[in-house]
């Protein structure tokens, strides 16, 4: 499995126009993005009833895991199961493809068809929902901005209007969904085993220093 560097930032509204303009210079704009410039996201999050993937988070534990479902631009015919993995300060996202159908089943509480899918990913889901009790618990909605360079498989994100729901309107892109408490705009760079220079420049915010903010437990405030 391929594990990512990954450093985050908070950011100003002003912050986020400059760094938009110095990558536009020497990197592209992500093909999913480039009919409105930016892209929306919905996840669906998976957590027990210890909040293990909250608390772990939170407390900076070493090596951690969280389940996720998302899709893109309220597009219900492309949607991904994917398990964010971090350790030693890296992360890495195993990812399956999941049809609405299957979404809406897991929504009801159906599990069964996990184990028989034949997908290691989606029995590791089933795994966590039988032993740790794992089931949805908030959504988490956003607006992007990603950028894109080839050398070092590098990938820069700016994500802002950062929204919470409840898990059953998940599949409903018109759903109802709350703004975090903080007006939080978030810098993301993340790349495989080298940082490009003209990347570390464009990308460069001398008076912000690196963050571990967390959309999932910024969405965790109303539940």
């Amino acid at each position: 499995m391929d594990y990512r560097h990954e450093i985050k930032h908070i950011i100003s509204p002003g912050d986020a126009f400059a760094v938009k303009t110095n990558l536009r210079a020497v990197a592209s704009i992500d093909p999913h993005a480039a009919e409105k410039g930016f892209y929306r996201i919905r996840s669906l999050y998976f957590d027990d009833p210890l909040d293990t993937a909250l608390w772990e988070k939170l407390d900076g534990v070493n090596e951690r895991r969280k389940f996720r479902i998302r899709y893109y631009n309220d597009d219900l015919n492309y949607i991904m199961l994917e398990c964010k993995l971090k350790r030693d300060g890296v992360g890495a996202k195993p990812q399956e493809r999941l049809t609405r159908g299957e979404v809406e089943k897991l929504l009801r509480g159906d599990t069964s068809w996990l184990l028989t899918s034949g997908k290691p990913l989606l029995a590791m889901l089933y795994t966590e929902m039988k032993l740790r009790r794992l089931a949805p618990k908030t959504v988490v909605e956003y607006k992007r901005v990603p950028f894109i360079y080839a050398p070092g498989n590098v990938r820069v994100t700016i994500d802002w209007d950062i929204r919470t729901g409840q898990p059953k309107d998940f599949l409903d892109p018109n759903g109802l969904t709350l703004p975090i408490e903080d007006d939080v705009t978030l810098l993301e760079v993340k790349w495989d085993n080298y940082l490009p220079t003209v990347i570390r420049k464009a990308a460069a915010l001398k008076s912000r220093t690196p963050t571990a903010f967390s959309k999932y437990a910024a969405c965790r405030v109303y539940r």
